[in-house]
């Protein structure tokens, strides 16, 4: 089996030597990990049960409907045979003709970065990990928890492009609130672009962005208006409002981003108990409907655009009303999520997440059980794996060295065993008599480097040892691992003309005033 079949690196530090990991300042198409799942999904509902939440929301789309807020939209949806009444918002949907329609998505495709190397193949068995996206507040054991600025913003970006486990930005990896809204997405994007090799994101805030977003994609890659729409390389998170709700901004996103077939993500947030049912079943039936009918639509913008069926059913605390994630019922709503993808022959976009307030044993756990249920789940695009805290309100960097470890384990998770003559060990095990020890043998000196993972985070010291160098807690050294690793960022490479050509759209596109602010 080839390396990049089984995603194993040639290189003795592929499985993480004593600092971050697999960082490589320079990458071949072997060395690089296109994850792949190995393992049978664990499905959470039986077949029978799967085909019930599926027509409770063909049901709902049938009989209750969803809202289209934009005109442009109910216009496409009424000629493709849709119920939509003049002046009314409320949109149903015949079964049939959904289901027909649904039937133009692609199952696998390829979301193309300006590093071909960086390229990511969504469906299928893959698997990719995106980094957090979207808090208004970011946090250091340094400096606390404060409001997003550009300058970490910038910071989290580098981090993003030093951990190869990290696919790609899913976003802003935080709101960068001291750049005016108007003019924030080009330069975040533009920074982005630069800053990274890797694919990115483009929000739905209004056509504006999408257009700007896609025309900065574009210029990144240096490629043609031609060759850009034959090759996905931008996508977008469309979210529907919760309940059974798409709103003007986002219906623009998908009307933008698949005419030119770029990659939409649709993602409803369904909160049990708050935007949807109490029950896991309710809320996945929700979840079904609003999704089914965003990727619908995109099918009849453009059949065959790339889309992707986003999970992010949780539940609230009953008590607080506060949103609760990594919990027992979010990974049965992943697992259950996944199946309907299959059912569907659609990707599956879901999410690492958690609620903790701070880098503490909850965030970690939380985590785990979310990659847990993901991994098992089949999900194939992971948003926000790495740095979400506080419930998506905060972008920490402790936790995105911690969260790269978790992620960095999973792909060893998922890596083959090796089963070679020599690995199976007889000649070791000729060599060491009842009661010996294998430290010393040449089958173990031969592979001392690159036996085990090497954790980033992880210390495997006894208690003695560890207390006398200092007692470090996860806390602290995953400060210090992500101080390291952005002194040592490197930018990439990027042709000057490329780069002249991008800045130049940028100023042009905010001397023209950017987007505007009022959605």
């Amino acid at each position: 089996m080839s390396e990049e079949v089984t995603g194993r690196s040639p290189s003795p530090r592929r499985r993480g030597g004593r600092g971050s990991g697999t960082i490589r300042p320079a990458l071949s198409t072997s060395q690089y990990r296109a994850l792949k799942h190995r393992f049978p999904p664990t499905p959470v509902v039986s077949e029978d049960e799967l085909e019930s939440i599926h027509n409770a929301s063909l049901t709902v789309l049938e009989e209750m409907g969803i809202d289209f807020m934009h005109e442009g939209a109910r216009e496409i949806l009424r000629k493709a045979g849709a119920d939509v009444k003049p002046g009314v918002e409320r949109v149903r949907f015949d079964r049939t003709m959904l289901m027909e329609t649904i039937r133009t998505c692609p199952s696998e495709f390829t979301l193309h970065a300006r590093n071909p190397e960086r390229n990511i193949r969504i469906g299928g068995k893959n698997l990719a990990f995106a980094q957090v996206a979207s808090p208004p507040n970011c946090s250091d054991m340094q400096g606390g928890r404060r409001a997003g600025n550009q300058a970490d913003f910038r910071n989290l970006v580098k981090l993003a492009q030093r951990y190869d486990i990290i696919s790609c930005t899913g976003g802003y990896p935080v709101e960068p609130v001291d750049l005016h809204a108007s003019i924030r997405h080009l330069d975040c994007l533009s920074d982005i672009a630069k800053l990274t090799d890797k694919p990115f994101h483009a929000y739905s805030l209004g056509k504006e962005r999408n257009r700007d977003g896609m025309e900065i994609a574009r210029i990144a890659r240096g490629i043609s208006h031609e060759q850009f729409e034959a090759e996905p390389s931008l996508f977008t998170i469309i979210n529907s409002n919760s309940p059974r709700r798409l709103d003007t901004p986002m219906l623009q996103g998908i009307m933008e981003m698949s005419a030119r077939n770029q990659i939409v993500m649709l993602t409803p947030f369904t909160l049990a108990g708050a935007m949807a049912p109490v029950t896991i079943a309710g809320a996945l039936v929700q979840q079904n409907a609003e999704a089914l009918a965003g990727i619908a639509f995109t099918q009849l913008v453009r059949p065959g655009a790339p889309v992707v069926y986003g999970g992010f059913t949780s539940n609230v605390d009953m008590k607080t009303g506060a949103p609760a994630f990594g919990t027992p019922e979010y990974m049965k709503a992943v697992l259950a999520g996944g199946q309907l993808c299959r059912k569907y022959g659609v990707p599956y976009r879901t999410s690492n997440v958690n609620a903790a307030n701070t880098l503490d044993a909850q965030a970690a756990y939380e985590s785990v059980f979310s990659l847990w249920a993901l991994t098992q789940g089949g999900g194939n695009f992971i948003m926000h794996s790495a740095g979400w805290l506080e419930g998506g309100l905060t972008a920490s960097f402790e936790k995105f060295v911690l969260d790269c470890d978790l992620l960095q384990m999973v792909a060893e998770f998922l890596t083959p065993l090796d089963m070679s003559p020599a690995a199976l060990g007889l000649d070791a095990i000729r060599d060491v008599e009842p009661g010996g020890h294998y430290f010393g043998t040449a089958h173990t000196l031969e592979r001392f480097e690159t036996a085990f993972y090497s954790p980033i985070i992880s210390d495997w010291r006894n208690f003695e040892t560890w207390s006398e160098g200092g007692s470090p807690t996860a806390y602290q050294k995953a400060n210090a691992v992500w101080q390291k690793e952005l002194a040592a960022y490197e930018r990439p490479a990027m042709d000057a003309a490329i780069e002249e050509e991008l800045d130049a759209f940028v100023s042009k596109r905010k001397a023209e005033g950017g987007a505007p602010t009022d959605f």
